[in-house]
């Protein structure tokens, strides 16, 4: 008895995605449906899945800016603020960096405004820096992880709605089953999925390309660090 519900269920529905959406033309060929009419017919759903996708773009080109924006360097920065350093211009090498105005030259200024104290107070103090840098620029970001995870189990929960309509529109038509009836409920179930699969999947693309860049960043940080410290263990001139 089911088999043959389903059976009919399928050849209703070829028919109608033929026919009455629209999906045949006049001569045979195919027409393919609009973006607008799959998330109408996704419902509440897809809109929601909808706002998720402009969030994480929202973020990810804000996000992708400010790390990029703030991973610049200049190259004769070391050298500059190694020669100021030796030549005992400190004064010279805090104004270096308070123009520069990047996470490096930030972590430089808070060790150059230490220095006096000792080394493992200096280095400490530059780790703290360089700490705050990074939890400035992951601002956000756990936001696109949290949707990339949440955007497929919102497109399932979809699914299972539009499954209990459909079959709660089939338990109520009876005997009589008919495919358009059900349909609003197919599609739900259908297009939601799709839906949460592909805000997930470019959610976590993105997420992972954020990672990537604040990776190589933190990789930066740490090395100009190292160098700095090496430089206030090296002899004057």
């Amino acid at each position: 008895m089911i088999l043959s519900i389903l059976i009919q269920i399928t050849g209703l529905a070829h028919d109608t995605i033929a026919g009455s959406n629209g999906l045949m033309g006049g001569d045979g060929g195919f027409l393919s449906l609009t973006v607008i009419n799959l998330v109408i017919k996704g419902g509440w759903i897809m809109a929601l899945l909808g706002l998720l996708s402009l969030i994480t773009i929202y973020i990810f080109i804000g996000r992708y800016l400010a790390i990029s924006r703030n991973s610049r360097e200049d190259k004769n920065f070391m050298n500059m603020i190694r020669d100021n350093i030796h030549e005992g211009r400190i004064e010279t090498a805090i104004e270096l960096c308070k123009r520069e105005d990047t996470p490096i030259a930030r972590l430089i200024l808070k060790g150059l405004t230490r220095i006096g104290k000792p080394l493992n107070d200096i280095n400490a103090a530059i780790e703290n820096v360089g700490n705050l840098e990074v939890a400035l620029l992951e601002k956000n970001i756990a936001t696109i992880s949290t949707i990339a995870s949440t955007a497929p189990m919102l497109g399932f929960l979809g699914t299972v709605i539009g499954m209990i309509i459909a079959f709660y529109d089939m338990s109520m038509a009876g005997n009589n089953i008919d495919i358009q009836l059900l349909s609003s409920g197919i599609y739900q179930a259908m297009i939601t999925t799709v839906g949460g699969l592909i805000v997930g999947i470019m959610a976590y693309v993105m997420y992972n390309i954020l990672v990537a860049k604040i990776e190589k960043l933190v990789f930066l940080l740490e090395a100009r660090a190292s160098d700095f410290m090496d430089v206030l263990n090296e002899p004057s001139n």
